[in-house]
């Protein structure tokens, strides 16, 4: 190849390839143009050349399990306003060994496979990996729009050994689910942080939040989104809903004991707390307990608690138990 224009000032030269290396290689010779000047890598403006430094070799996408290098030799540039800088040119970044090209490879195959493994099959470093990974999240980071959020989830995630956390912010809308935001910890500055990051209007935006019962989270929402729509995560709000239940079971168990009633609801926490839907119509059918509020428990008759004295007998059907009592009117 001879001539052919590449990107800004410069042109591919000859291709060689390269003898005695551990893989296939592919060494492309590049040049600039002789008419073509050299932009400051500091201010992108154009300038008087320098001197031109060593011939530095930049990883291109392999091609084939063909390893591909673009072979340069930069130039530097004497600029008033920067002072003497090397030139920018637009196939790489910085003092960066690979191509921006094949940066934006690696970090597509990192979001399917473990950075390791994308490392082995493309004959590179998990340091290369994890540098490709993070110029397609700072690319991001400058380039996203954060003018039309309506809806955030806002949630921790451990990421060591021992109580160590990160606060992740996310936007949860159909159609579009994203991470804006990770502080370490889970503090309300942590929290915080997104929201002094965001402008006023944005924030004005966010209608609808949803979180944990942290109380730091809860504490910086009320503060920034005291308008929004504030929804708790499923797992919480049933947490907390047991919680409530099982307290009124243990509080009226204790009572049918004071009365002098066998404990009957000792057993029973786990089914009021987690009933069984193909139960429901047989449930409908049990005895209530005497002395309990039938206004919590609906549908309960008398007599299925006994007490510690009179005689008893049971009678038993395919379709129900019933229990008689010499003192009670009904069994």
């Amino acid at each position: 190849m001879t001539n052919l224009f590449l990107r800004g000032p410069f042109v591919y030269g000859k291709a060689n390839w390269v003898e005695g290396a551990e893989r296939p290689t592919i060494a492309v010779e590049v040049h600039a143009r002789k008419n073509g000047r050299a932009i400051c890598s500091g201010c992108d403006r154009p300038g008087p050349g320098y001197d031109r430094l060593p011939e530095r070799r930049f990883e291109f996408v392999p091609l084939w399990g063909i390893a591909v290098y673009f072979v340069y030799a930069l130039r530097r540039v004497d600029c008033p306003r920067c002072g003497v800088t090397a030139e920018r040119v637009p196939w790489a970044r910085g003092k960066c060994h690979l191509s921006i090209s094949y940066r934006w490879f690696l970090a597509r195959w990192a979001k399917r496979l473990p950075w390791d493994e994308v490392a082995r099959i493309f004959h590179t470093t998990w340091r290369s990996v994890f540098e490709s990974v993070k110029h397609a999240v700072f690319w991001g980071v400058l380039h996203r729009d954060l003018d039309r959020i309506e809806a955030i989830g806002v949630d921790e995630l451990q990421w060591q050994r021992g109580h160590h956390y990160l606060t992740l912010v996310y936007q949860i809308e159909d159609g579009l689910k994203r991470l804006l935001w990770v502080a370490q910890e889970r503090t309300e500055q942590s929290l915080r942080g997104f929201f002094q990051f965001l402008s006023a209007e944005a924030r004005l935006s966010i209608r609808f939040v949803c979180s944990d019962m942290w109380q730091p989270y809860l504490n910086v929402i009320a503060e920034q989104l005291s308008k929004a729509v504030h929804v708790l995560d499923r797992f919480h709000i049933m947490k907390k809903m047991n919680e409530a239940i099982d307290e009124v079971r243990r509080a009226e168990a204790a009572r049918l004991e004071r009365d002098g009633y066998e404990p009957v609801l000792k057993h029973s926490r786990w089914c009021l707390l987690k009933p069984d839907r193909t139960d429901e119509e047989d449930r409908s059918q049990l005895a209530g307990t005497s002395g309990l509020d039938y206004q919590l428990v609906p549908g309960l008759g008398h007599g299925l608690g006994r007490r510690r004295r009179g005689s008893e007998q049971q009678g038993e059907t395919d379709y129900q138990k019933s229990v008689w009592f010499s003192h009670l009117r009904s069994d």
